[in-house]
């Protein structure tokens, strides 16, 4: 299997540096992985990096709680389209859907419309290490009736990542136009491999580059 068109190779630590960036960037282009995925701050620096090559970027936007305003949440998608984004990783309100407020699918669908209108695509990080297999069925519901491109399983920052019983749930309760990032402790090609064939489509990992052969046995 060739994860090379699966991968969105990531580095989102805070403590990452310019040269991190810029590395990310090489690697990608090196390789010919699908894309990066930045922090907001450096969405600009990985836009001129990438240059004219076909390479996906992304950030995040209520990174990594999602507890953030709506209209917060709304200005920085903004800025990240007008610094170059292609795609936004935007981490949902868990503290209102654990409320049952209504206001969590708004957001979203505010959050779609404002993508979509600049002709980008959003992805929805629910963080399933919170959910249960009932939560994440109603998430799965809940974000494609507001109309995002990609659902993702998690910030990384978590308990947990992306499991391929998660994915297995996704795909189930999602209509097919609905894509599944998978993210979150993903080190090794098998892995990937388990979670690609249980129904992601992306895969979001730091360990990009390492995971490309099926001989890695990283853990």
């Amino acid at each position: 299997m060739d994860l090379r068109v699966y991968i969105e190779h990531t580095n989102l630590q805070p403590t990452l540096s310019i040269s991190d960036i810029d590395r990310l960037v090489e690697e990608a282009r090196q390789s010919r992985l699908l894309g990066v995925c930045v922090p907001p701050f450096w969405v600009k620096r990985a836009k001129r990096e990438i240059g004219n090559e076909k390479i996906i970027l992304t950030t995040v936007a209520g990174f990594p709680f999602g507890y953030n305003m709506t209209e917060t949440k709304l200005d920085e998608i903004q800025r990240a389209i007008d610094n170059g984004a292609d795609e936004i990783d935007i981490v949902w309100n868990i503290s209102s859907f654990k409320s049952n407020l209504p206001w969590t699918k708004v957001e979203i669908a505010k959050c779609s419309s404002l993508v979509h209108n600049q002709e980008k695509l959003l992805k929805v990080i629910v963080e399933c290490a919170y959910l249960s297999e009932l939560e994440l069925q109603t998430a799965c519901k809940m974000c494609a009736d507001a109309g995002v491109d990609f659902l993702k399983t998690s910030t990384g920052f978590a308990s947990a990542g992306a499991s391929v019983e998660h994915i297995i749930t996704m795909k189930k309760a999602l209509p097919t136009n609905v894509g599944i990032k998978a993210s979150g402790g993903i080190k090794t090609y098998e892995q990937a491999r388990k979670l690609i064939e249980a129904g992601a489509t992306r895969i979001g990992t730091s360990a990009g580059i390492s995971i490309l052969t099926p001989t890695n046995t990283q853990t």
